[in-house]
C-alpha cells in the first residue's frame, strides 16, 4: 500500500519508498530524492490562503510563486519572482506590477494578472489567519476586487490606503498569503456555500480542495500530504526559473531528536531538522555528517506586567535585565539552537541592532532594587509553557533572581493555559517567544513598541498591551516608521526604537532562535534561510 502511494509514477525505479516512510531499514536514500526528517505534525492545511504554520510555510515557499520574494543576498530588499518590474505612484498609494512573459502553472495553464488578482481576492474573502497581512493596507472583502485587480493580462495593480514605506508593502507581499494560485484550476474545485452573517460569499474559493490539493507554479509541486506521516514534493517541469536539481523531496514526520539523529547516521534520511543540543553535538562529531544553522526571525523574552506595582517601577524593569545569566544559558540549554540577542528586531531585519549591553550583574540589580524601595526583594510568579528551552530558561532566571532577593514561583502549564492567561493580562511575568509574521521590521516593532489603546477593552492587543505598558510616544514613532519611504532613514528610526526598548521596556529579550540541521556530507547547496518560508530546496543536489 505504501509503495503504491509513493511510487511517483514509477520514477523511483524499483526503490522501496515504503522503507523511507516506515521504520529505519534503508541504507541509502535514492540519488534523485532528498529525504528530510522533520516534525511536520503542525500542518493543518496546504492552502496558502489559510496555512500559517511553520512546516507549511516551508512547503509553500518551495511550491508556490509570489509577485516578489525576499532577496536572500540582502534581506533588506525583495526581488522579482513572477513580477519582472514594478512602480509606485507619486502619491505612494498604487503599486503596479508587470509580470514576466510566457509563464505557466504546473498544470500548464498560463500565469496572468487575473490569477494574481484572484489569489488576493480569495485570501481576503476566506479571511483565514494570514489574511491580516493584506488587511492592514485597508483591503477588505468589500473592496478587494477594486484594490487588487488585473489591468491587463500582464499588469497587476495593488492600491493601499496610506503612503507606506514601499519596503513595508513589498515585504508583506513576499509573505506566503500572497502566493499566486492557478485560478482556472481552483475554480474547477470550488464548493458552494450558503452565505451567513459570518461568511457572506456563496462559495469556498476552493479552500476545501486546496487543503490537500495544489495549484501553484513553484520549483516543486505538491504530490501528496499524509497528515502526521509525510509530505512528498515532485519537480515541476513547467517552472519558470532554473529547474529543481532533484526529482523529489520527501519530508518524513519525525518528532524525536534522537530518532532523527539515528536515522541520519544510518542513512535513512539525508537531513535531520529538529536536533536538540546533545544530538547536534553527536552529529557534529560524526565524520560522515555535518551541521548547518541560520538565525530565524524569532526572539525569546520575558515580560513584566505593568499592572503589578512592583514590576511597574522603572528601576525594577532595569534590574531584571541584569538578573539573567545570558552566558550560562548560551553555553548550556541554548547551545547550538539560540544566540544571545537582546533587541526586539532579529538579525537580518532592516535596522536591526546587534548589541547586547546586559550581563548578569547581581550587585547592579540590587542597587536598582534599593532605589525602587525594594532592597529586601519581593515575591512574584512566572507563567511557563512546559518544555524546552523555556523551562530551563525559567529555572535559570529563578536562581539568579533569588540572588537579588526576588522569590520567583514558576507556574507551569501547557501552551493554551499560559497563553490564555497572558492574553488576558492576568500574569505577573511571562516567558515565551515571538516570531515574525512577515519579513519586515514592523512585524516586531508593532508588537513590542506600540500600544494604541491600553484599556482592557482594546481591539489592538500587542505585546506591549498584554503587559499594560502605556507608550503613546513610542506608538507614534512606530507608526511614523511605516510611512518613511527612505530605507536608510527608516532603518535609523527602528534603531532608535530598539534603543528605547532596551533602556525602558518591561521586556527582557534573551535570544534569537537558531534553526539547525544535521545532514549527510554528500548533499550540496543545502542551506537554511532567514525565515521559515525561505528554506529553499530546489538548489539542493547530491
Amino acid at each position: 500500500m505504501m509503495l503504491e502511494k509513493f511510487a511517483l509514477r514509477g520514477l523511483l525505479a524499483g526503490v522501496a519508498m515504503s522503507a523511507l516512510l516506515a521504520a529505519p531499514a534503508f541504507a541509502v536514500t535514492p540519488a534523485d530524492t532528498l529525504v528530510e526528517g522533520f516534525a511536520i505534525d503542525d500542518i493543518i492545511s496546504m492552502d496558502p490562503g489559510e496555512a500559517f504554520e511553520l512546516s507549511t510555510a516551508e512547503v509553500t515557499g518551495n511550491t508556490y510563486d509570489l509577485l516578489v520574494r525576499l532577496d536572500l543576498s540582502d534581506t533588506s530588499k525583495v526581488k522579482g519572482d513572477l513580477a519582472e518590474s514594478w512602480t509606485v505612484s507619486d502619491d505612494g498609494l498604487t503599486y503596479t506590477f508587470k509580470l514576466k512573459p510566457g509563464m505557466k502553472f504546473a498544470s500548464g495553464n498560463p500565469i496572468t494578472a487575473a490569477d494574481v488578482a484572484y489569489s488576493f481576492e480569495r485570501a481576503i474573502k476566506l479571511d483565514k489567519s494570514p489574511a491580516f497581512i493584506i488587511n492592514q493596507f485597508g483591503i477588505s472583502g468589500d473592496n478587494v476586487t477594486e484594490k487588487a485587480k488585473a489591468v491587463d493580462d500582464t499588469t497587476f495593480q495593488f492600491v493601499v490606503d496610506k503612503a507606506y514605506a514601499p519596503s513595508f508593502v513589498l515585504n508583506c507581499l513576499s509573505a506566503t498569503v500572497a502566493s499566486v494560485v492557478d485560478s482556472k484550476l481552483v475554480k474547477e474545485h470550488v464548493a458552494a456555500v450558503t452565505p451567513s452573517a459570518d461568511y457572506k460569499w456563496d462559495n469556498d474559493f476552493g479552500n476545501a480542495w486546496l487543503k490537500t490539493g495544489y495549484a501553484g507554479s513553484g520549483p516543486y509541486k505538491l504530490r501528496e500530504w499524509r497528515a502526521n506521516e509525510a509530505v512528498v514534493l515532485e519537480r515541476n517541469d513547467n517552472y519558470n526559473g532554473e529547474k529543481a536539481k532533484l526529482a523529489r523531496v520527501i519530508y518524513r514526520n519525525m518528532k524525536e531528536s534522537s530518532a532523527q539523529r539515528l536515522a541520519l547516521e544510518a542513512g535513512d534520511i539525508d537531513v535531520a531538522r529538529n536536533l536538540e543540543p546533545n544530538d547536534l553535538d553527536a552529529v557534529a562529531k560524526n565524520a560522515d555528517l555535518t551541521t548547518t544553522s541560520a538565525p530565524k526571525g524569532t526572539v525569546y523574552y520575558i515580560s513584566l506586567n505593568q499592572k503589578n506595582p512592583n514590576l511597574a517601577k522603572p528601576e525594577v524593569r532595569q534590574a531584571f535585565k541584569y538578573l539573567v545569566d545570558y552566558d550560562a544559558m548560551a553555553s548550556t540549554i541554548l547551545k547550538g539552537i539560540g544566540e544571545i540577542h537582546q533587541s526586539f528586531l532579529p538579525k537580518g531585519d532592516l535596522g536591526a541592532v546587534d548589541e547586547n549591553p546586559f550581563k548578569l550583574d547581581v550587585a547592579k540589580a540590587k542597587e536598582l532594587l534599593a532605589k525602587a524601595g525594594l532592597a529586601d526583594g519581593f515575591k512574584v510568579t512566572m507563567d511557563v509553557r512546559t518544555g524546552q528551552p523555556t523551562t530551563g530558561m525559567a529555572e535559570s532566571i529563578q536562581q539568579t533572581l533569588g540572588q537579588a532577593g526576588i522569590k520567583l514561583e514558576i507556574i507551569p502549564g501547557d501552551g493554551k493555559q499560559t497563553l490564555t492567561k497572558y492574553r488576558a493580562r492576568n500574569h505577573d511575568i511571562y516567558i515565551g517567544n515571538w516570531g515574525q509574521d512577515y519579513f519586515d521590521p514592523n512585524s516586531n516593532a508593532q508588537t513590542f513598541a506600540s500600544n494604541p489603546d491600553n484599556s482592557d477593552a482594546a481591539k489592538i492587543k500587542t505585546l506591549a498591551w498584554r503587559n499594560a505598558w502605556d507608550i503613546p510616544d513610542l506608538t507614534k514613532e512606530t507608526e511614523a516608521a511605516l510611512l518613511e519611504k527612505d530605507s536608510a532613514k527608516r532603518g535609523d528610526m527602528y534603531k532608535d526604537l530598539q534603543q528605547k526598548i532596551l533602556d525602558t521596556s518591561p521586556f527582557v529579550i534573551i535570544h534569537q532562535q537558531l534553526e539547525v540541521a544535521g545532514l549527510r556530507k554528500n548533499l550540496k547547496d543545502f542551506k537554511l534561510g532567514p525565515s521559515f518560508d525561505t528554506n529553499f530546496v530546489w538548489t539542493v543536489s547530491k
